[in-house]
């Protein structure tokens, strides 16, 4: 599908003072601006190339690249010079731009269309408002099992949580379970042992004046799994005959749901019907650029259009009431299908992301791109910059939680509430009753 790089436009650039602005290819991808004499965030290893940047792609050293986006503060006062996707839900080209003797070089492998504008984050801003994206509703506060629990989450966790901001006195509209509660990814509607009924816990959330929330990743395939077992056909493949691969992840490798065949499809229409119906309306699903892997699927559609009917079939499912968070997803074809789209990696309990990859958990690089994203919230979807932790064990709690305010995006809390001491618990009511206003 790669394209030859054409040349777009050749700008005189301040080699001091101008700016690029490279857009990610999925949530976790680094995006942000940097000056000419800066080493953009690059993956460190092969795994990661294929789980948090653009699959199969290399961007040569020395180069700037954009997915669909690429931006330019020549630094000399003239204006500031975008390259977008001419038709981003369809076709992503990459951008690329190289100085040379004070010239910023600009090609793409697809077609761009050139804007211009007074900053970085306001041509964007604009360029957005120009695809006439509904407006998003506003979003619900939240709690989240993942940041303290993560995969070992209980039942009983979530009962004491629930119990918690009773006492504590939080404004949380959504009690969200993350991953955990199901036997194996794929499995969705068989619960692991941890969790007694599924519906059980949507009740206690919903008795107690909340909203009852869940984590899945639908197009990510355990090979342990029922499904991979007993549907290898409902797989999507790679040219070879093999599976297509989605990388390695909870220590196993990954396999995809290839939603355009009719039964693989019937059964993600089955599992967030069920979901729905057991009383959970407010649907987290991640790891979504499995969906836009290019690989041989049951019908003829191209990558990209498979991840939109794979997204719209989950939406009919759980109905236009429902709220739909996006995380792990293409960000260019994801436009018009979500009411919030995380918009960084995964934030962490630490600073730093492992082996310096600014994909991998950590503050700095969620916020490096949550800032750098800015630019999406309002006008595409709520921007979710991840939740805060607010607990005494988090490092630089206060620059993460001043980080999550300034966003003015989706408010999540992902403590065990109970650890919190009094500025962890006056901070996450601060924060939550700001978004709750």
């Amino acid at each position: 599908m790669h394209h030859l790089f054409t040349p777009v436009a050749s700008v005189p650039v301040d080699p001091g003072r101008a700016r690029v602005h490279e857009e990610g290819w999925q949530s976790w991808s680094p995006s942000g601006a940097y000056a000419l004499d800066a080493t953009p965030y690059r993956p460190t290893n092969g795994n990661w190339a294929t789980v948090c940047y653009r699959p199969g792609v290399t961007v040569p050293a020395g180069t700037f690249q954009g997915e669909g986006l690429l931006a330019l503060d020549p630094g000399d006062g003239s204006p500031v010079r975008l390259w977008a996707a001419v038709d981003p839900t369809r076709e992503v080209p990459s951008v690329r731009l190289v100085v040379t003797d004070g010239v910023a070089h600009v090609s793409a492998d697809g077609p761009v269309k050139e804007w211009t504008g007074t900053d970085i984050q306001s041509v964007l801003a604009d360029w957005a408002l120009g695809l006439g994206v509904e407006a998003p509703r506003p979003a619900p506060t939240v709690w989240c099992s993942w940041y303290e629990y993560f995969t070992a989450v209980t039942e009983d966790d979530i009962h004491e949580n629930l119990r918690a901001m009773d006492t504590l006195d939080l404004p949380i509209d959504v009690v969200q379970i993350d991953d955990g509660y199901q036997k194996a990814l794929g499995d969705w509607l068989t619960l692991s042992g941890r969790f007694r009924s599924r519906a059980g816990i949507a009740d206690a959330i919903r008795a107690r004046g909340r909203r009852a929330g869940i984590w899945t990743a639908p197009f990510l395939v355990d090979p342990a799994s029922d499904l991979a077992t007993e549907h290898p056909d409902w797989l999507v493949r790679d040219t070879a005959g093999g599976f297509a691969h989605a990388g390695r992840n909870w220590g196993h490798d990954l396999r995809v749901l290839d939603t355009t065949h009719p039964e693989a499809a019937a059964y993600l229409t089955e599992v967030f019907r069920t979901l729905r119906a057991e009383g959970y309306d407010y649907f987290k699903v991640d790891f979504l650029y499995a969906g836009a892997l290019d690989g041989v699927r049951h019908s003829p559609a191209d990558a990209l259009t498979a991840y939109r009917e794979g997204i719209a079939l989950i939406r009919e499912a759980i109905g236009d009431d429902a709220y739909l968070l996006g995380c792990g997803a293409p960000i260019l074809p994801s436009i018009g299908l979500f009411d919030a789209m995380r918009v960084s990696p995964d934030t962490a309990p630490h600073r730093l992301p492992e082996a310096g990859d600014y994909s991998q958990p950590g503050q700095d690089p969620a916020e490096f791109t949550g800032a750098g994203r800015q630019w999406q919230h309002g006008r595409l979807w709520v921007n979710d910059p991840d939740c805060l932790m607010a607990r005494p064990a988090v490092e630089t709690r206060e620059q993460w939680a001043a980080h999550v305010k300034a966003t003015g995006g989706l408010m999540a809390s992902s403590d065990r509430l109970l650890s919190l001491d009094e500025w962890g618990v006056s901070t996450t009511r601060r924060l939550l009753s700001g978004a709750a206003e």
